[in-house]
């Protein structure tokens, strides 16, 4: 692994693990960001659309520009309500 390979995971943990924190500090965080993916799943534009409603809307900001982790967190979202769906 590179050293550039390791610092990209580095930030990345280090991102999720300031996500992980948010979320345990205030949990509403969660059906909420929950709500907004339900929201806006099926736009064109859905991924920077739920990224931009969540920054707006919480604490968690999503920049413009998607990091490895944002794009992780944006996918959990999409697949959880997607499974939702699937169930009913």
């Amino acid at each position: 692994m590179s050293a550039i390979d390791i610092r990209n995971r580095d930030r990345t943990i280090e991102e999720l693990r300031g996500f992980i924190k948010k979320v345990l500090v205030e949990p509403e965080i969660v059906p909420h960001c929950l709500g907004i993916a339900r929201e806006l799943i099926d736009q064109d534009n859905a991924d920077s659309e739920i990224a931009e409603k969540i920054s707006s809307s919480t604490n968690v900001k999503i920049p413009a520009q998607h990091s490895i982790a944002d794009k992780l967190f944006i996918d959990l979202l999409k697949e959880v309500v997607r499974d939702e769906k699937a169930l009913y």
